[in-house]
């Protein structure tokens, strides 16, 4: 079975990082752990790295190191050959491969990029390392200034050099190919190739080829004059400001970068100026030609602006810097988010991913992984996306997590507070929030304000609070947000960033109630270890439980992970094994056990187990050999809220693990609470648990 899929390119700029970034986001969906590898890269200069190994690592957060992931540089290939020891290279390059490909569950190969004029050369080297390494291989090449005849051909005669050396072809991808010439492409390499290859295309993307600030300064030993924390702006269509500002405004289009002179002072304001202005499109930056800085009272002038883009100097004269900017090959680098987003948006997009992600994958790894288990809750989410109201609106945290969520298209978010307070956070902190994507309800401006109170009155009346009581309580974001909840105004709700535990499930409790058959609301956590995900439960609401509660808790948390694609395997956890214990806790345990063996004979449960027999196989073959979840448990029952709930923490820091939740079971509709001490993460898995648990409803 293949652990591995080597990446071979036709030709120099292929667009291959497109499909590593894509091909990476995929496998980490599908695979337990995943190592990137490539056996000959470009010379970097000392002290640096290589641009798209430090790309594929920092972006991914592979757990791996530069040196592990590439065999030799090209200058080193070259000495290796000049003296006859090609043996010598290919030894070394499949030693470095199989050290990971024993850490990892699979393995991404990239082939060499083909920067230098060596074609032929590295078309052989690339087959060559992909038949000793007993890898397949996806072919990739681009399609500028290509005859759909010479692609064709092109392609053909790649596919038959790798099966001629006995590599197996998975797929061929064109890439850079003009939209409207996308069925062409696939068309004609459907007629020449085998019909078990898979046949994809790619379209030419000029968010992708279009340079960022940054590698423009780079590339004309630029000073940043100001805007550096813009610095990987896009840099659209660009132009030169050497007519009158009047007309030149005219040129603006969407992200444009503003060439001209440094003593063009009206350019350079008019522009900034357009920049800010709803009217005209927004520009990229500005380059400062000539070597010339503007005045002094210029750069006052630009200093008091509420947004400055970048403004770079530079020496070279007008038209020979236009030449040089047109002129760079931009690259993706791990700053520039965008290109990164935009090119696994396009693979994603075009390419049949649950196809090739079933060729790719020749086995199953054992568990769910913390990426697995991750990217499979966005990727539920996402398919049918849920309102989740956070009534915290005016934490930077619920913002930041707010904009994330937008981000990832995985949910609809309703803010509570004040809206002008609000977007006044979000201009302070610089968060990436467009207020228009959302929506923002003040509770006491609402017009479901009367509803609400009225609604509030009736459900308590019968608990002494009455009209005016009820108005004053639904002025609290908790209340308000609760009771969009129970009218169906909200799927879920998340809180809890500044409000006490307290203060966010009371509401819950008082009108959306519990489930039907349920009376105890409990708490998991999804503990995301190592190498795989366990739930806890209960780490959060209930100090001493009853056995019945137990039960009923161990059931829920059962439920749970199932709904969340883990096999549960519970774990009724005690100070004692079996039947030795003897005492009133381990009792009651064992009573807790029992019960769920008759309310859910389903369940594999066992239980009174200490923790150490229920994830250790070699201590439970010792003390429950004959036990189905003993060594192997998913679900962890514990039995008082003191032990539970340091247990997770303990867990969660000394092993690093990732605790999502807690995650609220057994009431009627979802209602999660945080830590006050949360993260953006923390609010973004949280909020993802309560989308994915309102479409069970």
């Amino acid at each position: 079975m293949s652990k591995a899929v080597y990446i071979a390119t036709t030709g120099p700029d292929s667009g291959k990082s497109i499909i590593s970034l894509g091909l990476m986001q995929m496998l980490l969906g599908k695979t337990a752990k995943v190592g990137y590898f490539r056996p000959i890269i470009d010379d970097f200069k000392p002290g640096g790295i290589d641009n798209h190994i430090n790309t594929m690592i920092s972006h991914f957060d592979l757990n791996l190191s530069f040196n592990e992931s590439y065999a030799y540089t090209r200058s080193e290939v070259i000495l290796k050959k000049n003296q006859d020891k090609d043996d010598e290279i290919i030894t070394t390059i499949i030693t470095k491969f199989k050290a990971l490909e024993e850490r990892f569950d699979f393995v991404l190969v990239e082939g060499t990029s083909y920067t230098r004029e060596e074609a032929i050369i590295e078309w052989d080297i690339n087959v060559l390392i992909a038949k000793n390494l007993g890898i397949p291989a996806i072919i990739i090449s681009s399609g500028v200034g290509k005859t759909l005849e010479d692609f064709v051909g092109t392609m053909h005669m790649a596919y038959d050099s790798f099966k001629e050396k006995g590599v197996e072809v998975l797929s061929i991808i064109a890439n850079k190919v003009q939209e409207k010439n996308i069925d062409l492409a696939i068309n004609g390499l459907k007629r020449d190739l085998p019909s078990h290859v898979l046949i994809h295309a790619i379209p030419l993307n000029p968010v992708l080829a279009n340079p960022s600030i940054k590698e423009i300064v780079e590339t004309l030993d630029g000073k940043v004059l100001f805007g550096k924390d813009f610095i990987n702006n896009q840099a659209g269509a660009f132009s030169v400001g050497a007519m009158q500002l009047r007309n030149y405004l005219t040129f603006l289009k969407e992200d444009s970068l503003v060439i001209t002179p440094g003593d063009r002072a009206d350019i350079i304001l008019g522009a900034l100026q357009a920049n800010l202005s709803a009217n005209y499109p927004s520009i990229s930056g500005i380059v400062l030609t000539g070597g010339v800085i503007p005045e002094d009272s210029i750069i006052k002038l630009i200093e008091g602006l509420s947004e400055v883009v970048p403004i770079i100097s530079v020496k070279g004269g007008t038209f020979a810097i236009t030449n040089e900017i047109g002129a760079i090959k931009s690259q993706i680098y791990a700053e520039n988010k965008q290109k990164i987003t935009t090119s696994i948006q396009d693979f994603e997009k075009y390419v049949d991913v649950e196809t090739l992600g079933e060729r790719l994958i020749t086995f199953r790894a054992d568990g769910i992984t913390p990426r697995m288990f991750q990217h499979q809750l966005l990727k539920k989410a996402q398919l049918n996306k849920k309102h989740i109201v956070l009534p915290e609106g005016t934490d930077e945290r619920i913002l930041r997590a707010a904009s994330k969520i937008l981000a990832s298209n995985a949910a609809y978010i309703t803010l509570l507070g004040n809206p002008e307070q609000i977007q006044e956070i979000i201009v302070k902190s610089d968060i990436e929030l467009d207020l228009g994507k959302l929506a923002v309800i003040d509770p006491k401006s609402s017009p479901m304000f009367e509803d609400y109170a009225t609604t509030l009155y009736e459900l308590r009346k019968h608990k002494n609070v009455n009209l005016a009581m009820a108005k004053d309580l639904m002025e609290d974001v908790s209340y308000f947000g609760t009771m969009m909840v129970h009218k169906g105004h909200a799927d879920g709700m998340v809180s809890g960033a500044v409000n006490t535990t307290q203060h966010t499930i009371l509401p819950a409790l008082q009108f959306i109630k519990t489930a039907p058959g349920v009376s105890v609301v409990s708490s998991i956590f999804f503990m995301c270890l190592d190498d795989r995900v366990t739930i806890f439960g209960d780490c959060a609401i209930n100090p001493n439980p009853t056995a019945e509660q137990l039960a009923e808790i161990a059931i829920s948390s059962a439920t749970s992970s199932h709904s969340f694609g883990i096999e549960p395997r519970v774990a009724m956890l005690s100070y004692s094994s079996g039947s030795s214990g003897q005492g009133e806790d381990v009792e009651r345990v064992r009573k807790a056990t029992n019960i769920v063996k008759e309310l859910r004979p389903d369940l594999k449960v066992e239980g009174p187990i200490q923790y150490d027999a229920a994830v250790d196989l070699e201590v439970a073959k010792s003390k429950l050999p004959d036990s189905k979840v003993a060594g192997k448990a998913t679900v962890f029952i514990f039995p008082d809220l003191n032990t539970g709930n340091n247990t997770y923490k303990a867990v969660q820091r000394e092993t690093g693990a990732l605790a999502i939740g807690p995650m609220l079971q057994g009431l009627n509709k979802p209602v999660n609470d945080l830590s006050r001490g949360c993260t953006v993460n923390d609010i973004f898995n949280t909020v993802i648990i309560t989308a994915i648990q309102a479409q069970g409803l």
